[in-house]
């Protein structure tokens, strides 16, 4: 049985963390449906679509191209998260939460991108040999 990106604890992680961004931006006020909420979610919702459209793509350099996507919205959801809270949208409680789940995601991304990088230095690498490695990362 083939294993897929559904078996990656970070892209499982990375779903959490799209659950908890969706429930913390429904306090936010309505005037920001358009602007950081959207923006919040948007970014959240980048992270684990771009881990399986990476793993489902035909080399180990492709995936990490888009491992190094969705670290770039992580970074993008991080300051958005700082931005709520400055703004007092968002309380330091749920700030310290969020990064904590944030900063999980990106330890587990930055695992995932070093393997993914050196087996792209090996012959005949295939990505399905790679998620059999990985999916404990």
């Amino acid at each position: 049985m083939n294993k897929s990106y559904e078996d990656l604890r970070v892209w499982n992680r990375a779903i959490d963390l799209v659950e908890q961004i969706y429930v913390l931006t429904k306090s936010f006020p309505k005037d920001e449906l358009y602007g950081l909420t959207n923006q919040a979610r948007r970014s959240a919702v980048s992270i684990p679509s771009n881990i399986a459209e990476g793993c489902s793509r035909n080399s180990d350099r492709e995936f990490y191209q888009f491992l190094g996507i969705a670290s770039g919205s992580l970074a993008e959801l991080k300051t958005q998260i700082i931005i709520a809270n400055k703004v007092e949208y968002l309380t330091e409680k749920g700030l310290s939460e969020i990064k904590n789940l944030i900063d999980e995601v990106a330890r587990m991304l930055n695992a995932l991108k070093k393997t993914v990088n050196a087996s792209s230095q090996q012959p005949e690498a295939s990505n399905t040999k790679l998620i059999k490695k990985v999916e404990n990362i």
